[in-house]
Order: C-alpha cells, then sequence, then structure tokens
C-alpha cells in the first residue's frame, strides 16, 4: 500500500511539473473576494494563456480589470520555483505596496501546498521567497536601477501603463534578460504613447520579441452584456468603463484631447502641404498670403540644440484656419529673423513670441527688425481692451511676447480644447495631430507624456486663447470706434454746409493744446 502511494505520488509530481495548469488546478489555493479561500480553478482563457506564456519568453498582456491574471502570473512563478533550479523571478509595480502583493499571492499558495510538493525555504518575508533549490521571487518598486545587478529568469511587470519613466527600467534589465531571461508584461491600458502602449502596438506588428496577448472582457465566462452594461454605471462614466473592460487605448489615461475629436480632424481637415520649405523642408505651407486677410503668427521658442524644438503657426484670423505651420530647430535669434519674414509676407501679421527664458533672444532679433506688429503682454494679469492697447501708450505696464503664467497656461489649454471640441478651428498638420495624440493630464497639469513634445500644441493653444480674448478686445474697439463716428456723423450737418463758414464751422473742436482744429476729416 505505501508502496502505490509512493508511486501516486511521483506520478502526480511528474504532471504538476510537467503542466503548470495541472499544478494549479489540483495544488494551488487562491483568497477570493467573496468565496474565500478556494482551490484555482482555472478558466478556460486563464489555462490558455498559461500555455502561451509557458511557450513563449516574452509575451505583453492589454487585459479586461479583475480577470485573475496577477494572480495567474503568481501561480506561474511557483510554478517555476518548485520544479525548477535557480530561477529568480522579480515583480515590478508602480509602487512596492502593489509588487508585494504578488509576492503576497505566491505565499498563500506556497503555504497550502501539501507536504510533498513544498521545497523547503530560505528566506520568506513579506518581499520575498527564497527556497532550497536557488529558485526565488521580489518584488520591487519600479525605477530605473530596479532590474539592475540582478540575474533575473522572469521579470512580471504588473500594470506596466500606470509607471513612470517604465522606458528606463526596462533598458536596465534587458542587460540582465540578455542570458536567456524572460518577461511577462501586464496592464489594462493607460492613454496612447506611453511604453506599455508603444510595446504593444510593436509586438502586434510584430516588430519586437513580445507575443501579444489581448483579454477583453467577454473572455470571463461568468460576464455577458448585463454585466458590461453595469460596469458604465459603477465606473461613472463609459469611457473609464471601456478602458477597464473593453481595452480601448484611445478612450484611456488623462488624455486632455478625446480620441473622436482627433479622428473628425484626421479624416476631414488633415491634409498634406502644398509646399515644403526650408533646409530642413519642416516650414508647411497649406495657403499662400493673401492680402486682403489678416493672420497672427504664434510662436514656441526652444535652445535649437536639444529634444524640444521651436514651433508656429500662421492662422487666418477671421476663419480660424491653420495656413502654414513650422517645426524644427534653429537658433533662437535666427528663428526670430525668420518669423520676422514669414510675419511680413503674411500681410504684417501679428507676432505672437512666447516671452519665456530662450524666447527673449528671439523677440529681440524681432525688436531688431523694428517689426511693428509685434504682441505685446500686460503686466497686470487682467485683459481688458484698455490693456490691450496699454502698448501704444504706456511702455511700463507692457512686456513684449506672450507671457505664459500659472494663471495662463490652464486658460490656453482649455480654450484649445474648447475650439477643438466645438470643432470651430481647422487644423491642417498632422504633426500637431501626433502631439495631441500624446497630451495629457499629469497630477492637475497638461503636458506631453514622457519622451514626446508639446511645442506645436502650446504655440497653437496661445493662438486660440489670444483669438478669444487679445483680438476680441481689438474687434470690440474696432466697433466702438465706427460706432462714435456714426453717431458724429448723424448729428452734423453736410459737409457743404459747413466749409464756407470758416471758424463757425461745428468740426472746428478744442484741439487739447489751447485752440482749435478742423476735425472735418475724420469722416472721409
Amino acid at each position: 500500500m505505501s508502496q502505490d502511494i509512493k508511486q501516486i505520488i511521483k506520478e502526480e509530481y511528474v504532471k504538476c511539473a510537467s503542466d503548470p495548469s495541472h499544478f494549479m488546478r489540483k495544488y494551488c489555493h487562491i483568497q477570493h473576494p467573496q468565496r474565500g479561500r478556494v482551490i484555482f480553478n482555472l478558466y478556460p482563457f486563464q489555462g490558455k494563456v498559461l500555455t502561451l506564456w509557458k511557450d513563449n519568453p516574452y509575451s505583453i498582456v492589454l487585459k479586461s480589470r479583475q480577470l485573475g491574471i496577477s494572480t495567474l502570473a503568481a501561480g506561474y512563478s511557483l510554478w517555476l520555483m518548485t520544479f525548477h533550479k535557480d530561477k529568480n523571478i522579480l515583480c515590478l509595480s508602480k509602487t512596492q505596496e502593489t509588487a508585494r502583493n504578488m509576492v503576497t499571492k505566491v505565499k498563500f499558495m506556497y503555504d497550502n501546498l501539501p507536504s510533498w510538493l513544498k521545497v523547503p525555504t530560505e528566506e520568506n518575508n513579506k518581499l520575498s521567497i527564497r527556497l532550497n533549490n536557488g529558485s526565488q521571487v521580489k518584488a520591487k518598486s519600479s525605477n530605473s536601477d530596479s532590474a539592475r545587478s540582478e540575474a533575473v529568469s522572469l521579470l512580471i511587470i504588473d500594470e506596466a501603463a500606470f509607471i513612470d519613466n517604465i522606458e528606463d527600467t526596462w533598458a536596465s534589465a534587458q542587460q540582465t534578460l540578455a542570458t536567456g531571461g524572460g518577461a511577462i508584461v501586464l496592464s489594462t491600458p493607460y492613454g496612447t504613447g506611453n511604453w506599455f502602449h508603444q510595446t504593444w502596438v510593436s509586438a502586434e506588428n510584430a516588430e519586437n520579441d513580445f507575443l501579444p496577448i489581448k483579454l477583453p472582457w467577454y473572455v470571463h465566462p461568468e460576464r455577458d452584456d448585463a454585466w458590461r452594461k453595469r460596469q458604465d454605471e459603477l465606473l461613472g462614466d463609459p469611457r473609464l468603463a471601456s478602458q477597464e473592460c473593453d481595452c480601448d487605448f484611445s478612450t484611456s489615461g488623462d488624455i486632455v484631447f478625446y480620441n473622436e475629436w482627433l479622428e473628425f480632424i484626421s479624416t476631414t481637415t488633415i491634409q498634406d502641404p502644398v509646399e515644403r520649405r526650408g533646409v530642413d523642408q519642416n516650414y508647411w505651407v497649406w495657403e499662400q498670403p493673401d492680402y486682403s486677410r489678416d493672420y497672427m503668427v504664434v510662436a514656441d521658442v526652444a535652445r535649437g540644440d536639444g529634444k524640444d524644438h521651436s514651433a508656429f503657426h500662421v492662422i487666418d484670423i477671421a476663419t480660424n484656419i491653420q495656413v502654414a505651420e513650422y517645426k524644427g530647430q534653429l537658433p533662437p535669434k535666427d528663428f526670430g529673423y525668420f518669423l520676422v519674414g514669414v510675419a511680413s509676407e503674411y500681410n504684417q501679421a501679428l507676432l505672437v513670441v512666447e516671452n519665456a527664458n530662450i524666447g527673449w533672444a528671439t523677440i529681440d532679433a524681432v525688436i531688431e527688425r523694428d517689426y511693428k506688429n509685434l504682441y505685446y503682454s500686460p503686466k497686470t494679469e487682467a485683459l481688458t481692451v484698455d490693456s490691450y492697447f496699454n502698448k501704444y501708450e504706456n511702455s511700463d505696464t507692457v512686456t513684449p511676447g506672450f507671457t505664459m503664467s500659472l494663471r495662463t497656461r490652464p486658460l490656453v489649454i482649455n480654450k484649445l480644447r474648447e475650439f477643438v471640441g466645438d470643432r470651430s478651428v481647422t487644423i491642417r498638420s498632422k504633426r500637431l495631430v501626433e502631439e495631441m495624440k500624446v497630451f495629457i493630464w499629469r497630477n492637475g497639469r497638461a503636458e506631453a507624456q514622457s519622451g514626446y513634445n508639446d511645442d506645436l500644441v502650446m504655440s497653437f493653444g496661445i493662438g486660440m486663447y489670444l483669438r478669444d480674448t487679445s483680438l476680441k478686445f481689438r474687434q470690440q474697439s474696432q466697433d466702438l470706434t465706427r460706432a462714435a463716428l456714426n453717431n458724429v456723423g448723424k448729428s452734423m450737418p453736410a459737409q457743404g454746409a459747413y466749409f464756407a463758414t470758416g471758424r463757425d464751422n461745428p468740426y472746428f473742436m478744442d484741439n487739447g493744446k489751447g485752440g482749435k482744429e478742423n476735425f472735418s476729416w475724420i469722416l472721409g
């Protein structure tokens, strides 16, 4: 009888060692949120994922919420440790607490194994378990040094889309994985343009070593359409539900510009430029100057020798159509001369240059060329008709260029969102749209995702903000002037009635210098 039991255990051990699904279904326990301690009876989709992990060293999983994939990764880790020597498994997540959850699940499964499956431990604490066969699992928060100097057999990155600067972590991990290790990257989507999104897209296009595994909500056999509709209510936002359940990148993350807005632009107004100018061909033109129209040229300045780019847009003020654009790397002074040339060509356009830091070198170049239609910002935060025209009267109250402040920056972003959402601006540039796709909210501030630029977005936003503030005030002032002159014309006699009357002419008015002056010319 004893011999029969030993033989049964031996055969069962061989089955477990060769098949992680069998190992988990029969001997691994998990803590279910409603049912408590239960055997890990894998769903069919979980069994298939496990087989894919076993057969492919690199896997990236785009998943819906609450599918038990992190728990599956914990069970796979325990299987590797139990039946293989010297396996070093490293679990990374945004915080150490989240990474520790993976080790906690491994520990729970290990503690509930039958004695004949347990490999004795040499170390067992909250952040790691090391068995006496040399295998171990550890938890760490993600940073650039997390995987450095580690001979990692399997790297598990949980909720990868939510980890800041994960590309640095991955770069350091590559050195340790190069000797034969593998990686499992797990996450729900969280915006586009980040490392997880880029890696997923490359995997789908077979451009890297990762096997892409997509797990939307309906792979779970206990979920139906009623469950999915309920998620919209529970999460309070269909976009969030689409992110959490449908694996939809386009609705995920703290995106500033919704995907449907950008899709509309891409399918209706985006055009290839009719002309590309400059040595670098980065000055794109869609419409040549029309000397019957008013334009503004709005610029953001970079040093010209780094990752950022100097950029500007030419915008038809009346129609709010983008007619030209530049994004390139020019020295600030040369950029200023370039701007003067473009603004002069476009009917002496209003030239707006952000005056932060290096922008002053560009503004100095504009002033050096004596360009007359340079925008000046009021030193006060209040925007009024008077503040716009103060540049002609009192230089102490204004400063050349556009001042981006803690107050104006969110106003610029919100105004751009308003124009784009209302479809009241015509954007022609695919470069601008690409920047808008990776423009996100981070800790309450709108900015480009790590590794991307927002030069075109910010300069275009300034243009939309000014079109709705200072330029509106200017138009209001012009309308008031016309109304006043019309009233003067209605209250005075015809020109032929006063020219013969000399100083009795009602157009002889006080000139403010102690005398009278004929103002009849004001009516043309």
